[in-house]
């Protein structure tokens, strides 16, 4: 942690390569204070109830130490899509008493999160009490940044905090308008996410490899345009590695491929050739002419796939292969699988590499970061989410990060 020019504690991170200092939590005054946090909460619920508390746990730091510090907790967030109506379906009041069990402490809950019922609930507040407001988007000023809007919400705060890196690819109003009317903070789980990123990307220490996988070469592009000016080695698998195969002019079968694309994948290999990235792509591969659970499977070498087969996975030398660049490397960013995870034997490569860095890690050998829903739902079904270095749920944030893109809720905490 660095200290800025007032003596404040802040924290270094910003897009990949471009480094900025932002306020923590430790910078602020927070007895009597309201505290306006911004956290994501857009949970699974059924029935009615949360079925998954994760993202109610990741804000547990940042509201503890806002409670410890005598600060008057002032949560918002938004659910779903309602599209700038009020959707009862829709509303974040069954989430209250959810966050009450896992904080171990009562939540109030505002029927509204700006105007006079919010107004009474936040007054109402003694320091280290908690008050969750109704959802966001029930208002059409959050996702337009509507200043008025911003300004409601600030009414509400002394400070801002922002704990919700998976929003702060978008300018809405609580997740940058706010930060310009308020003294603007990083929670502990945007500190933890943003210095790890930093770590990856920003500042990494080399060699630097990244594993890239999913379906369609068409929703990567940028990151992957992005990455080969940035990484030592990249190894490419999933789905969009056919297309570089079929680049190469390869036979695939009947894999899943983008024929359409097929240059821009040559684009790319020319500009990994000409950064200095090696690309790893499949030497062998797994097949079988049908996906489904103990479908009867073969390896083949890349290139070698009969019309009636499909590429469902990367083939045992590929992970062999990896699994030594791995080995050779310092620093790994990885963002999809390697194959057809969710259906067994397809899952066998992404397993394996992952097993690998995970040992890697625990070794004191590798600082290792992913992200992305796939990823995340992989490497628990390896059982190794939690030996690596940082894994971040934010999907569509963390792609956008790694496709070198500011992030405008980042970027409004940035120190001036």
């Amino acid at each position: 942690m660095a200290d800025d020019v007032s003596g404040a504690p802040t924290s270094q991170a910003g897009r990949p390569g471009r480094r900025f200092q932002f306020k923590t939590l430790d910078a602020a005054r927070l007895q009597d204070q309201r505290a306006l946090v911004r956290v994501d909460f857009n949970v699974p619920m059924q029935d009615g109830r949360v079925s998954d508390d994760t993202r109610l746990r990741a804000a547990v730091p940042t509201i503890e130490k806002l409670r410890a510090g005598g600060a008057k907790v002032v949560l918002m967030a938004h659910f779903d899509r309602p599209k700038g109506k009020r959707v009862p379906a829709m509303s974040l009041a069954p989430i209250a008493p959810a966050l009450a069990q896992v904080l171990g402490c009562p939540v109030g809950f505002a029927e509204d999160c700006i105007g006079p019922a919010a107004k009474a609930a936040v007054d109402a507040l003694k320091p280290a009490d908690v008050l969750l407001l109704e959802n966001l988007r029930f208002h059409p000023g959050e996702e337009a940044n509507d200043p008025a809007f911003a300004r409601a919400l600030a009414a509400n705060g002394d400070l801002y905090v922002d704990d919700a890196f998976s929003a702060a690819h978008r300018a809405h109003a609580s997740t940058e308008g706010v930060a310009h009317l308020l003294p603007a903070y990083a929670g502990e789980q945007m500190r933890l996410e943003l210095e790890a990123l930093d770590r990856a990307l920003g500042d990494p220490e080399r060699p630097v490899i990244g594993i890239v996988g999913g379906s369609k070469v068409s929703t990567k592009l940028e990151l992957l345009r992005n990455l080969v000016s940035r990484l030592d080695k990249l190894a490419i698998g999933g789905g969009m590695a056919n297309t570089f195969l079929y680049a190469q002019g390869q036979d695939i079968g009947g894999s899943l491929c983008e024929p359409d694309l097929a240059e821009t994948a040559r684009e790319i290999i020319r500009l990994a050739d000409e950064n200095g990235c090696e690309l790893l792509l499949p030497v062998d591969v797994v097949v079988a002419e049908e996906v489904k659970p103990g479908a009867a499977a073969r390896v083949r070498p890349a290139g070698q796939v009969a019309a009636s087969e499909k590429i469902l996975d990367a083939g045992p030398e590929t992970v062999a292969r990896l699994n030594r660049a791995l080995a050779d490397s310092k620093t790994l960013v990885w963002n999809g699988p390697l194959g057809v995870f969710e259906v067994q034997p397809f899952d066998r490569a992404t397993v394996e590499a992952a097993r690998e860095a995970a040992r890697l890690c625990r070794e004191g050998r590798l600082v290792a970061v992913a992200g992305g829903g796939d990823t995340v739902a992989a490497l628990n079904a390896a059982g190794v989410a939690k030996d690596f270095t940082f894994v971040s749920t934010a999907g569509g944030a963390f792609l956008e990060w790694m496709e070198g893109k500011t992030l405008p809720g980042v970027a409004a905490l940035a120190q001036q």
